[in-house]
């Protein structure tokens, strides 16, 4: 097939398998026809596995190379690794961590369609990344109702000279999408396209009253999910989630780990650790959904898991402070697990707490939980069908 054929059939594939699975709508079809996703992923790129055949990044594709399974990729509902360890990374193997890429297309369609733009729509992007969101919003609002940011100056050259080639010419700033672009403010609606474990107070305040922000929200504990936020009068931030994500962190809130030798004083495991055991397997609490509402319930907690040839592994918690620690053991076809905790916090008794709690209200998914950000403190508050049932953290 040459590069056209595969292209269109392609194009026209993938929009298929989005609209069967409602994540393109017909409102957006228009503009996901007028832009091709091809015109906005680099040359070398390294595909996401598509569900149900393991996380993580596949090997590289050069379309030089293999044109045709560089198309195929460009048209799969995967995500397309365009950037490792903020640009150190070179040549064709994977890097440490990826902090570049061009989002899965079911995912950029859902959060466009939670944005609910309208013609005249003035639309902040935090995050531009490759430039597709941004071309995207373009077509269907127009470029001089646009501004993205990007904080990285490669990736913002990049994306330039993609979203121009395409022929639209949104207002790009290279800075801190943090702090916003006050300059362009009010904005009826803003889209991040980067986890955040804040929504930046600042950004909220350059949002019109009614006005919505769509972003993925992470918690420190892990699991994330797409909030739909919508501007009050009193300058706060209210609404519901709309979905589970997996977004790249945003640079300016991307948290250093501290090693576990660190939180067990140069002393071999288990260290200072008091022993217990729980019925609780560190399987029920692994999954995304119970630990974005173990998450949403926790404070500066994090967990690690240390795999072993034989199957069974050690899920390590931490805390920011390097204060506390704990050890949970998982064995195959136990009942009862291993525990040590030290330190002045329990981490494994309050995400017990935290995952029977959800447990108990009956394992609500994503879309009953909500979030409201006041506009003045920044204070997140994390709810349950409604902001008057909050969740009270456990600790």
């Amino acid at each position: 097939m040459t590069e056209h054929e595969l292209r269109e059939a392609g194009l026209h594939g993938l929009a298929s398998r989005l609209k069967e699975s409602g994540a393109l709508t017909s409102d957006w079809l228009p503009t996901f026809a007028a832009v091709p996703r091809e015109l906005f992923v680099p040359d070398l790129m390294w595909p996401g596995r598509a569900k149900g055949t393991g996380a993580g990044q596949g090997e590289a594709i050069d379309r030089n190379e293999d044109p045709e399974a560089w198309f195929s990729a460009v048209y799969s509902d995967v995500s397309l690794t365009t950037q490792w360890d903020d640009g150190q990374h070179s040549g064709t193997g994977k890097g440490r961590t990826p902090t570049c890429s061009n989002s899965q297309p079911s995912m950029v369609f859902s959060m466009l369609d939670a944005l609910d733009v309208q013609e005249t729509s003035r639309v902040l992007e935090i995050g531009t990344g490759t430039g597709w969101n941004a071309a995207l919003l373009s077509e269907r609002v127009g470029p001089g109702n646009v501004v993205s940011v990007e904080v990285d100056e490669e990736n913002a050259k990049s994306a330039r000279e993609r979203i121009e080639s395409a022929g639209y010419h949104p207002t790009l700033i290279v800075g801190d999408g943090f702090e916003g672009h006050r300059e362009g403010a009010p904005y009826d609606r803003v889209l991040v396209t980067a986890a955040l474990t804040e929504v930046p107070h600042r950004v909220i305040g350059q949002v019109r009253t009614g006005g919505i922000i769509v972003a993925p929200y992470a918690t420190t504990y892990g699991g994330e999910g797409v909030v739909q936020l919508t501007v009050q009068r009193d300058g706060s931030a209210v609404g519901h989630f709309v979905g589970s994500s997996a977004f790249m962190r945003l640079r300016q809130q991307r948290q250093k780990r501290r090693h576990v030798r660190d939180y067990l004083g140069g002393k071999p495991w288990p260290a200072d650790g008091e022993k217990s055991m729980t019925t609780i397997s560190p399987e029920e609490v692994g999954d995304w959904l119970p630990m974005f509402a173990i998450g949403l319930q926790t404070q500066g907690m994090f967990p690690w898991a240390e795999y072993y040839d034989d199957g069974t592994y050690t899920l390590w918690l931490r805390d920011a402070a390097v204060t506390s620690w704990a050890t949970v053991d998982y064995e195959p076809g136990r009942d009862e697990f291993e525990v040590y905790q030290s330190g002045p916090r329990d981490l494994w008794d309050e995400v017990a707490v935290a995952y029977l709690h959800w447990d108990n209200m009956g394992r609500p998914e994503f879309g009953r939980f909500g979030l409201t950000v006041d506009g003045e403190t920044g204070e997140h508050t994390p709810w349950l069908d409604h902001p008057s049932s909050p969740l009270r953290p456990v600790c």
